[in-house]
């Protein structure tokens, strides 16, 4: 979970605009770990650990989806 969270974290200090925030993307690894925690949840179940991973990850997409949202009504202006 801290990949996902530091990933974005290095993306924010390494200075940002309203179109790099729009185009932003989490790494190929961390979208291969949610669609597998996504799968395993919906078919076998998750430890408790691995539901706190996905509900991070699922936070963390919906603060981002917000920011790209901003982003763009910004660069609009």
């Amino acid at each position: 979970m801290i990949r996902a969270y530091e990933e974005l974290v290095d993306f924010i200090a390494g200075g940002t605009t309203p179109a790099m925030i729009a185009r932003y993307e989490a790494s190929p690894a961390a979208r291969t770990r949610v669609a597998d925690l996504i799968e395993r949840e919906k078919t076998i179940g998750l430890t408790p650990e691995e539901k706190a991973d996905l509900d991070h990850y699922l936070q963390l997409e919906h603060l981002l989806r917000l920011a790209k949202a901003r982003a763009q009504r910004n660069a609009g202006q």
